[in-house]
C-alpha cells in the first residue's frame, strides 16, 4: 500500500510516469469495474471492457493532475469517468442515428432499434443524476458506483467509508428519487 500512497502523491503533482505506474497497478480493478458496467448495459454500448479501460486511461492523462488520495477515491473517480465515457458514447450514437450531418432518406422498413430503450434510459438517468447532484452528492456517488461502475454494496461501503446499511439506504433513496425524476 505504501507504493500506492507514494504514487497518489506523485500523481497529484502531475508526474506522468506515476500516472502510468498507478494505472498499471490498478488495471485489474479498472478492468473489473468496466466489465461489470458493460455487462449490465447489455447491447446499448458497443464498447468492450478493454476499450472502456483504455478510454478511461486517456481521460486520466488529459486531466493532467489527478487529485486522488487513496485507492477508494481513485475507484470512485474511475466510476465517474466511465459514466462520462458511456454517456458521451450514447450521445454520439444518437447523433449518428439521427443523421449526424448525413443526407436524410426516408425508408419504410418496420425495423426497430433494440438498443434505443437502453440508450434513452442511460441518458435519462444521467440527466436525473445531474439534478440530484445539486441536492444529494453522496447519493450520486452511490449510483455512479452501483449503476455505472457495477460495484456491490460492500465495495461501495469500503470506498466511501460507510456501513453497508448506509449504502443500502442511500441506494434505495437514490432509486426512489430517480424513479420520481424519470416518471
Amino acid at each position: 500500500m505504501s507504493e500506492l500512497t507514494t504514487l497518489f502523491d506523485a500523481v497529484g503533482e502531475g508526474d506522468r510516469r506515476a500516472i502510468d505506474r498507478l494505472l498499471a497497478l490498478m488495471y485489474g480493478d479498472l478492468h473489473q469495474l468496466a466489465h461489470r458496467r458493460l455487462s449490465a448495459s447489455g447491447r446499448a454500448i458497443t464498447l468492450e471492457t478493454t476499450g472502456l479501460v483504455h478510454e478511461s486511461y486517456l481521460r486520466f492523462l488529459s486531466a493532467g493532475r489527478l487529485r486522488v488520495t487513496d485507492r477508494a477515491h481513485f475507484l470512485s473517480y474511475a466510476a465517474r469517468v466511465m459514466r462520462s465515457i458511456i454517456v458521451d458514447m450514447v450521445r454520439k450514437h444518437r447523433a449518428e442515428r439521427h443523421g449526424g450531418g448525413a443526407l436524410h432518406v426516408t425508408l419504410n422498413t418496420n425495423v426497430v432499434d433494440q438498443a434505443c430503450g437502453s440508450e434513452d434510459q442511460i441518458m435519462r438517468v444521467n440527466e436525473a443524476l445531474e439534478e440530484l447532484a445539486e441536492a444529494e452528492p453522496r447519493l450520486v456517488q452511490v449510483v455512479e458506483m452501483r449503476y455505472f461502475g457495477g460495484l456491490q454494496e460492500s465495495e461501495i461501503a469500503e470506498i466511501l467509508g460507510l456501513t453497508e446499511r448506509t449504502v443500502r439506504r442511500d441506494w434505495q433513496k437514490a432509486r426512489l428519487l430517480l424513479r420520481v425524476a424519470l416518471e
